[in-house]
């Protein structure tokens, strides 16, 4: 089975949760993940991370070795200084 790439994490997590911004980089075994999702609004960071776990499914045991990821609502992500 090849390796996923940072694009199939992408449409993985796009097609089981609502995004509003999704960036994805790594390298086939570890990835990092940059996840603003309405969903987020009151949710603690465990509870942000278990959506993105459901949305990935069987993959993160199967397919990812490594994915961390920060997990922000849309004003969470409006309010840093980059965005």
């Amino acid at each position: 089975m090849p390796l996923p790439t940072p694009q199939d994490l992408h449409r993985y997590i796009a097609a089981g949760l609502e995004c509003s911004h999704l960036q994805i980089e790594g390298d086939g075994q570890h990835f990092y993940a940059t996840i603003v999702s309405p969903a987020f609004e009151g949710r603690s960071r465990v509870q942000r991370h278990q959506l993105v776990y459901a949305a990935l499914g069987g993959r993160m045991r199967a397919e990812i070795h490594a994915l961390s990821m920060k997990t922000l609502t849309p004003q969470e992500f409006a309010a840093l200084p980059s965005a």
